[in-house]
């Protein structure tokens, strides 16, 4: 158990150790692990198939000599001592006894290399063998084959090793000193080239260093090559880009917020400072209402704030939802209202969502719309394919069609007729109305109603 213990802590020191080790470091490592395995069994490769190859040509030298010294004794013409190159091949001829009847020049007439059952077993097989020549009086190592002749003789044919252990001895020296100095070549430019490869990112990793100095999001640099790098670089821009959008749009917002609240807060202080001056000569019921006008407008504008930040950065409550149903619902609202809501609809219109987002959307429509209205004021909501489409109409003065994206802007205000006719907002009416429909999923558009204002909503059905 304790040796166990011992082993798992010696792995975790030796992970822990791994983990630690730079993106480039650990590459080059692992690379070079691989490297080294396929060097050294390519070594091992190289050196197996020179040494087959070898003695494979040594057996077939020794074999050849045997053949040609037995065709002649089959022929009676053996002369003797057996006629060979000097220095390449030890002959010995057995008779049925396994004695010794002619050698070539420097054999040993009296003990033969192999005996009598062993020469002929291998005569029948066909094997070399392997054996040490100075017990035979011999220098080297030798490879000895026998072939079989006329009159149960054998024929023992033997060939120095010594050129193919000099050449694989060689060959050996060569794989010690170049195969480290070819590993240690390809670790480095394995090091060198995964540095180039990481350098996109180490640019990348400044020009983020750099952002989160300044706090100012900005492009990263893009590599030019197609590779992943580029992709993530890319989405990184995007990432920031969005980020920056997003922080404008915060700026703007406190901007704008600081503006629409300083009005109120600025006449409640005059109204309230101008009656702790005057006390006898101010009407103080009527400067409570004027106060209390203004903390409802500030209180709307709060409610209006708050709500555009949880459609910011809330995921809704989404369940099926009959949009119909809710349309009704808020119409009904509008019964005594300066201009009655009627409503078209064609039967239930289930939609993902949180009704009480989608009923202050419809509310937000239907108040601007009563608002600017002239006659008349309709809202309908049919299925389109998958999609639900709530439509609310007036016949107000209208909106022209270049102010449409920026009417649906945050505390958006219009030159126009549109936006003089009547109690003034804070401009997030629509912008309510758009954030509520992008967080579903959906979209919002304007057009004209031919008079007055078409404002169409398209959220995805239940099934989408």
């Amino acid at each position: 158990m304790a040796d166990r213990r011992w082993r798992v802590a010696g792995w975790w020191r030796v992970a822990g150790w791994w983990r630690r080790r730079s993106l480039r470091a650990r590459l080059t490592l692992a690379t070079s692990a691989g490297l080294a395995l396929a060097l050294a069994l390519a070594a091992v490769l190289l050196v197996s198939a020179l040494h087959a190859s070898l003695v494979r040509d040594l057996d077939v030298s020794a074999r050849q000599g045997a053949v040609e010294v037995a065709a002649l004794l089959d022929e009676g013409r053996l002369p003797s001592p057996v006629p060979v190159a000097p220095g390449t091949l030890t002959i010995q001829v057995l008779d049925a006894t396994g004695r010794i009847t002619n050698i070539s020049p420097g054999a040993d007439r009296l003990v033969p290399m192999l005996p009598l059952a062993q020469a002929r077993a291998a005569a029948r097989t066909g094997q070399a063998r392997t054996l040490a020549g100075p017990p035979l009086g011999l220098p080297s190592m030798l490879r000895v084959v026998a072939v079989g002749a006329a009159g149960h003789h054998v024929v023992i044919s033997a060939i120095s090793y010594t050129q193919a252990s000099d050449s694989l001895a060689t060959l050996a020296r060569v794989l010690a000193i170049g195969t480290p100095l070819l590993f240690a070549l390809l670790a480095l430019v394995t090091w060198l080239l995964t540095g180039y490869t990481l350098r996109p990112i180490a640019a990348l990793r400044r020009g983020a260093a750099e952002v989160t100095q300044t706090g100012v999001p900005r492009d990263l640099p893009v590599p030019p090559a197609q590779d992943e790098v580029r992709s993530l670089a890319v989405t990184l821009n995007d990432m920031l880009s969005r980020l920056a959008e997003a922080q404008q749009r915060q700026r703007d917002l406190v901007s704008d917020t600081a503006h629409e609240l300083r009005s109120p807060i600025a006449s409640i202080r005059a109204q309230l400072e101008v009656a702790l001056d005057h006390p006898d000569g101010v009407d103080w019921a009527e400067t409570a209402r004027d106060v209390h006008a203004d903390t409802l407008r500030l209180a709307r504008l709060t409610e209006d704030l708050l709500l555009l930040a949880r459609l910011d950065g809330q995921h809704l409550r989404r369940t099926p939802t009959d949009l119909t149903a809710v349309c009704e619902s808020v119409a009904a609202r509008y019964a005594t209202a300066r201009i009655p809501v009627r409503t078209e609809t064609a039967g239930p219109c289930v939609v993902a969502g949180d009704a009480d987002a989608l009923a202050r959307l419809l509310v937000n429509l239907l108040d601007n719309a009563v608002r600017h209205a002239a006659s008349r004021v309709y809202v309908s909501v049919r299925c389109d394919g998958g999609w639900a489409v709530l439509t609310v109409a007036d016949d107000g003065p209208g909106i022209p069609a270049e102010d449409a994206e920026r009417a649906f802007g945050r505390f958006a205000r219009l030159d126009d007729a549109r936006s003089r006719t009547g109690e003034e907002g804070a401009g997030l009416g629509l912008a309510i109305v758009k954030s509520t429909a992008e967080a579903h999923g959906g979209s919002v558009s304007m057009g004209d109603a031919g008079p007055g204002l078409r404002v169409t909503v398209r959220l995805p059905g239940a099934g989408a």
